[in-house]
């Protein structure tokens, strides 16, 4: 019950630092940053292979945060989702728009990586919370299941799903868009 109310009072706090952002307060801009840089970063780096890329691209997000924080709806998603599709939308431009043997590096050169690795705490958080999110998506069914978990976890493309499964756009969006606010409810739960 305690984790609920904490990820709503989190909800909530982001949804007011929005709030605020597009009323052009820099404080909250500050404030949404550091709330949130992590999971974003995170977002573009499952998409994008390079570190550099990612946090060029997470720059660019918070550009965008910043001038179109009015847009927010929370009627429609969460914070951290909008913040979250945008990112996720911004670092598949980006792979898109680079040359194809950039998309790659070498393996060799992931000797010379630091281990980005989460600490402890940090870990079991966001193990609890994958967990979490494993119950919920196990509520959908294997289709939607399927379609979620490629479009977010893989970086594909809508268009790319509906020409996959031989569906059309519109429908695989609704599908999606349904199955998402399916799992918004689970996880408020």
């Amino acid at each position: 019950m305690t984790d609920s109310m904490d990820s709503t009072a989190a909800a909530d706090r982001l949804a007011a630092c929005l709030q605020s952002v597009a009323a052009g307060d820099r404080a909250a801009f500050e404030q949404l940053y550091r709330a949130t840089s992590s999971k974003l970063l995170g977002v573009c780096m499952r998409v994008l292979p390079d570190r550099d890329e990612a946090e060029d691209v997470l720059q660019e997000v918070y550009v965008t945060v910043w001038r179109k924080a009015a847009q927010f709806d929370a009627s429609r998603a969460s914070p951290i989702t909008w913040l979250a599709m945008i990112a996720r939308n911004r670092a598949i431009d980006r792979l898109r728009a680079a040359p194809s043997g950039v998309r790659s590096a070498p393996i060799e050169l992931a000797e010379e990586l630091a281990d980005p690795g989460a600490s402890p705490q940090d870990g079991a958080e966001s193990s609890a919370e994958n967990a979490r999110l494993g119950q919920c998506l196990d509520r959908l069914d294997s289709q939607r299941r399927s379609l979620i978990r490629t479009a977010f976890f893989e970086g594909v493309t809508y268009e790319e799903l509906a020409s996959r499964i031989g569906s059309p756009l519109g429908t695989v969006k609704s599908w999606i868009r349904r199955s998402l606010l399916q799992l918004r409810a689970c996880l408020e739960q």
